[in-house]
């Protein structure tokens, strides 16, 4: 019990810490801090994935399944947002 109030704790902590943090960002830094996400958004679908394959349970691979799908939709909507910003900075020829 004492594990899972600690693991609440610090995932509320990292809700409001997140939140500031992104609140803060200038438009001028979206663009690289979005690949930067990307990445991360990588990782965790690594993660994921390698989870799901494991011998587990139902909940751990059920939960490492919806992981593969929500990170996927991250890292695809992620790169796709960034490669349109990135298209406007090029000359129109």
């Amino acid at each position: 019990m004492e594990t899972l109030i600690v693991l609440l704790t610090i995932f509320v902590l990292a809700i409001f810490v997140g939140f500031e943090i992104i609140t803060k960002i200038p438009p001028t830094l979206h663009t690289p801090l979005m690949s930067g996400s990307n990445a991360i958004s990588g990782i965790t679908l690594i993660g994921a994935v390698v989870t799901s394959g494991g011998d587990v349970t139902w909940l751990p691979k059920t939960l490492a399944v919806m992981a593969v799908i929500f990170a996927t939709i991250n890292v695809v909507g992620g790169f796709m947002v960034t490669h349109r910003m990135l298209s406007m900075f090029k000359r129109k020829g």
